[in-house]
């Protein structure tokens, strides 16, 4: 499976993602009765917004790291809300829904053909896909920190491009595509700024590095950087799957 999350970490610390999903959640289209996939679901704070819209439908709230799951469901409860813990490079084991939403997870998936092809397959006809992820040119100033140590921060996640998106779309048979990049550089307290590398920019990383060596590599990243500012790059889309 991939990286498991700190999620009590990743849930207390000033993380923009929540906010920035909320927003994405605006974009897709609902009546409220469907069946939505939320394909990322993290700790919940989204999922639970998206429900919200769904008065008379249900998500299934998917992620692959037991720990955020776990807390999503604390969070969630039973209520309209079935979890699944899957790798999305895998195929996906449920009944088709009328739409999926993804905010800050497809740039951890390290193949987007075959991702796009997964959701594609349990989508229906016609159904939309809204979602936000990193996006090319995401957290370089952690990346350049990161090199000047030897490592590189990127090598487990794809921050693709708006054009190579649209064409991984198209060949999973969506349609209606808009992708577009918008910067969204975000300062993080001081006080937070090693714990924030470590739990949410650098957790594959930290991984693959000696438990020994792990808080000097987050020490040395944080200490190259000449602000504490995240340069986050969102990668927007919006699809449809061809009826």
């Amino acid at each position: 499976m991939p990286h498991d999350w700190d999620a009590a970490s990743y849930d207390r610390l000033p993380i923009p993602m929540t906010g920035w999903g909320l927003a994405v959640l605006k974009l897709l289209p609902l009546r409220g009765d469907e069946r939505v996939l939320d394909a990322g679901c993290g700790t919940g704070h989204v999922t639970a917004a998206l429900r919200d819209r769904l008065p008379e439908g249900d998500v299934i709230a998917l992620d692959a790291s037991a720990s955020m799951l776990e807390r999503a469901r604390d969070r969630l409860g039973d209520d309209r809300v079935a979890y699944l813990r899957h790798d999305l490079l895998e195929p996906i084991p449920i009944d088709p829904v009328d739409a999926i939403l993804s905010t800050a997870t497809f740039h951890w998936v390290p193949d987007h053909d075959l991702l796009f092809a997964n959701l594609a397959a349990v989508l229906n006809p016609g159904g939309h896909l809204t979602a936000q992820c990193g996006g090319a040119g995401n957290i370089a100033t952690v990346e350049a920190a990161a090199r000047e140590l030897g490592r590189d921060v990127a090598e487990d996640k794809v921050f693709a491009t708006p054009e190579d998106t649209t064409k991984r779309l198209e060949r999973a048979g969506f349609v209606d595509i808009v992708c577009a990049l918008v910067t969204a550089p975000t300062r993080i307290p001081i006080e937070d700024l090693e714990l924030y590398l470590a739990t949410v920019c650098m957790g594959g990383i930290l991984d693959r590095t000696p438990e020994k060596d792990r808080a000097a590599l987050v020490s040395g990243v944080a200490g190259r950087m000449a602000e504490p500012v995240i340069d986050y790059v969102r990668l927007n889309i919006s699809a449809r799957r061809a009826p």
